[in-house]
């Protein structure tokens, strides 16, 4: 159970913050910047749903999704923030489960299948709620990034699940960001400002 009843308590002002399992490290610990940007990254789902909300329908529609992948990004911190270990208590602890990443593949084919196949990279833009879903589509993908460096730095102690669940979740986050663009992607346009090669235009 969860219980905050102190906002600030002066333990981290030596630099260092408390880990799920109790110990300390500093606070430029990889696996505190790999939790800290899911935290970014949840905030800016928030934003999001905020965003999708106002859109009226379909994109209205995804609201309620991104809220419940908030639930989620908040156990993906949760591990991260707790070591694994091998004493015997593993079970007790929250860990993503390999059954969260498949329903985010499941909603990947779900949404991906009304869409028309790409001829070129999305930019992120066109509605509000597109732009503000391909934030948290980047801001996701650095999580992946420094969770992947967190499992190479300690290897036995991080859960790989948590590194699969971000991988998808951006992918998905993606396909929502075109179901949000209900008028057509905007789509990159390669060398579209380079000058002529005769200097002109």
């Amino acid at each position: 159970m969860v219980k905050l009843n102190k906002i600030y308590t002066r333990t981290g002002d030596s630099g260092t913050t408390g880990l799920g399992d109790g110990s300390r490290v500093n606070k430029a610990d990889i696996r505190v910047e790999a939790y800290g940007t899911i935290d970014e990254a949840n905030a800016a789902v928030g934003l999001a749903v905020i965003a999708c909300r106002d859109a009226g329908p379909p994109t209205a529609d995804l609201a309620a999704l991104l809220e419940s992948i908030q639930h989620d990004l908040f156990d993906c911190g949760a591990d991260l923030c707790t070591p694994v270990r091998d004493d015997g208590k593993e079970a007790e602890r929250l860990r993503v489960l390999p059954g969260q990443v498949d329903r985010l593949e499941d909603l990947i084919d779900r949404y991906n299948e009304g869409l028309e196949t790409l001829r070129s990279f999305v930019l992120p833009g066109g509605t509000p709620a597109a732009a503000s879903l391909h934030l948290a589509r980047t801001i996701v993908r650095r999580a992946e990034r420094l969770t992947a460096v967190a499992i190479q730095k300690h290897p036995d102690e991080t859960s790989t699940v948590v590194l699969r669940y971000l991988n998808r979740l951006s992918d998905l986050l993606f396909v929502m960001g075109r179901v949000a663009n209900p008028r057509g992607d905007v789509l990159w346009k390669p060398g579209a400002n380079r000058p002529s090669q005769d200097g002109q235009g």
